[in-house]
């Protein structure tokens, strides 16, 4: 692969970029003097584990290994008790030493299903922040005014609402700024969201002079299964990278055809010329929109997994939506005596509500062991059941006799 080539690839999918003449220079500089360069990505460990969202800057660095990047992975385990105030409307709950060290424990082992281990160093902002001390902090904090903060959007916009805005959140990103000086990193990769806190490490390594300033790749946020908001956990609509092989590619399979393009894009590992040519193989229609996705599906599970569970997880899928037959991996619940079909429904997480379950039944919708029902004043006796809401909901239901 020529440089012209690993440019357009590197760009592929990307939001924008700063100084991308000095990532151009990087990689030929690795191609003509062998020259490593040093990539940051910042991850505090807020959260117990990493979804699809996380896998869009993750790959972008899993490429630049191969083109003569180190990855610096940065666990910000002394900032995570502050929090990253990014988009938030309240200051940030402050997470306990040892959950973050837990936390911290779980995004080390996933990480490595997509980054080579070979070439990516796990690092700790506590290993300097906590020698910052107070002299060093309030230096940092001299460095940039209250004036230019407020320039952040999310902090305008709580200012302007009167809400309360923590001494500490103002802290963060000057310190996220400060990891770059301590790790004297060549470029760093983000979010869109996230590009204040970005160009803080541009600005702080001029600062303290530390003989290069970082150029900045930022990457957009990835859409969720719902198509509009994105990925999170708190929204549900997320795939989880250490989630069933068979859960990530049935859930593959729930998006639309036209937000599959857009993962393509952001999640596979296919060059923008083959993206370009299975869109065209579509639009002309010697492809099926359906086939395209479950490719996706296979190349997601074999990232995580292996080619033998994305086969496997294609052929359950198949099984289930095309020969009516039943998932085997139904979550199971137990209820003590008979229990209210609007109930069991509820309790099986197959519905938010009664009233989604009473909709779900007079649309039709809800299944008893394969078996469509309309009663919704039916209960349940003793026994097993499969029950069923739509295409892709099921669970299994064991009444218990009552006492």
């Amino acid at each position: 692969m020529n440089i012209n080539e690993i440019i357009k690839e590197l760009k592929k999918g990307t939001a924008e970029i700063i100084d991308f003449e000095r990532i151009e220079k990087l990689i030929k500089d690795y191609y003509e003097n062998g020259k490593e360069f040093l990539v940051k990505i910042g991850m505090d460990p807020t959260a117990a584990d990493l979804h699809l969202g996380h896998t869009v800057i993750l790959n972008k660095l899993a490429f630049l290994q191969k083109h003569g990047a180190k990855v610096q992975f940065l666990i910000g385990d002394f900032t995570a008790r502050i929090g990253d105030p990014t988009g938030k409307s309240v200051t940030r709950k402050v997470l306990s030493q040892k959950e973050v060290e837990k936390n911290a424990g779980t995004y080390k082992e996933q990480v490595f299903k997509v980054l080579d281990p070979a070439k990516t160093q796990i690092m700790f902002n506590s290993e300097w922040l906590n020698e910052l001390g107070a002299g060093g902090l309030i230096a940092l904090a001299g460095t940039f005014s209250v004036t230019r903060m407020l320039e952040r959007d999310d902090f305008t916009k709580r200012y302007n609402a009167q809400q309360s805005i923590a001494i500490s959140e103002f802290l963060y990103p000057l310190l996220q700024g400060y990891d770059s000086v301590a790790m004297k990193c060549d470029i760093e990769l983000g979010g869109t969201d996230q590009k204040f806190n970005l160009l803080m490490g541009r600005t702080l390594q001029r600062t303290y002079e530390v003989g290069k300033e970082q150029a900045v790749l930022m990457m957009p946020l990835l859409v969720g299964l719902d198509g509009t908001n994105k990925m999170s956990k708190s929204l549900g609509n997320y795939i989880g990278i250490s989630e069933p092989a068979n859960t990530i590619f049935a859930k593959v399979m729930s998006i639309s055809d036209e937000l599959m393009w857009e993962w393509y894009l952001l999640l596979s590992n296919k060059s923008v010329d083959e993206i370009e040519a299975l869109k065209a193989s579509v639009e002309d229609g010697s492809a099926h929109p359906m086939e395209v996705k479950k490719a996706l599906g296979c190349e997601l599970v074999e990232r995580f997994y292996d080619e033998a569970n994305a086969k496997s997880a294609r052929a359950e899928w198949e099984s289930v939506h095309s020969k009516g037959a039943l998932p085997s991996d139904m979550k199971e619940y137990e209820s003590e005596g008979k229990i209210w079909i609007v109930e069991a429904l509820k309790l099986c997480g197959l519905v938010n509500s009664s009233s989604d379950a009473r909709r779900a039944i007079k649309a039709n919708s809800v299944s008893i062991n394969q078996s469509k029902i309309n009663d919704e004043q039916l209960h349940l006796e003793s026994g097993e059941y499969v029950l069923q809401v739509g295409k892709k909901a099921y669970a299994k239901l064991k009444v218990k006799n009552g006492i």
